[in-house]
């Protein structure tokens, strides 16, 4: 494809298509561009680097979260949708982890989601410095929750590549782990319930009790208890 026919928009769409099946040491100039059947060249005509094109993909899906209304009668139940639909969004695209871990992450459809989240806070009382503790321990709950998810997606994806004897590797490695895991008590007991199928692998919804928690104590907070 010629590069007079490439957009921005087409070129990062489809980096977001690369990122999600590569991750983020899969995308590079030359994959993305036979994904555009268009010379590598071409691309920079559109973005100025790798790191750039990442921080555009990741404004692109930063698009993609809902924001509710801030309701200061009702701030839990929006705060909650916002923390889950922001966790979909990490386990939609698990490379956003590692961006998180290797840029400052910015752009406009951040900056959004940013300002909407402090808005949610102050509208539910919150002032000042706590309004912004607020937003980022929720974030951070958030994103520490899904670093789970995107190893997942990784180790899986490095599996598929390697074949039978890589998959055999993890199986004797989780093995091992279970075998540790026989001596001590508490991890002994779950490892005999059905649950425990996938020995790292946390409870169901973990992720849904932990947040509850979390906004348990920033209801005390906004109350001055």
């Amino acid at each position: 494809m010629p590069r007079d026919t490439l957009t921005r928009d087409q070129i990062v769409r489809t980096a977001v298509e690369l990122l999600d099946a590569e991750g983020l040491e899969g995308l590079n100039m030359r994959a993305l561009g036979k994904r555009l059947d268009s010379a590598a060249t071409a691309v920079y005509w559109h973005v100025q680097n790798k790191d750039n094109l990442v921080l555009l993909a990741t404004d692109q899906v930063w698009g993609e979260l809902a924001l509710p209304e801030p309701d200061m009668a009702d701030w839990r139940t929006a705060a909650t949708a916002m923390a889950a639909d922001l966790y979909r969004m990490f386990t939609r695209h698990p490379w956003l982890v590692q961006v998180f871990a290797a840029h400052v992450v910015y752009g406009e459809g951040k900056a959004r989601h940013d300002d909407h989240s402090l808005a949610l806070y102050e509208a539910a009382g919150f002032t000042g410095a706590h309004a912004d503790q607020a937003a980022a321990a929720v974030f951070t709950y958030v994103l520490g929750n899904a670093a789970g998810a995107a190893a997942t997606a990784s180790l899986t994806r490095k599996l598929d590549e390697k074949g039978t004897t890589a998959e055999e590797q993890f199986k004797d490695a989780m093995a091992k782990a279970r075998e540790i895991a026989e001596r001590y008590p508490r991890l002994r007991a779950r490892l005999d319930t059905p649950a425990a199928a996938d020995y790292a692998a946390s409870p169901d919804r973990t992720f849904e009790f932990g947040l509850q928690a979390l906004l348990d104590g920033l209801e005390r907070l906004r109350a001055g208890t």
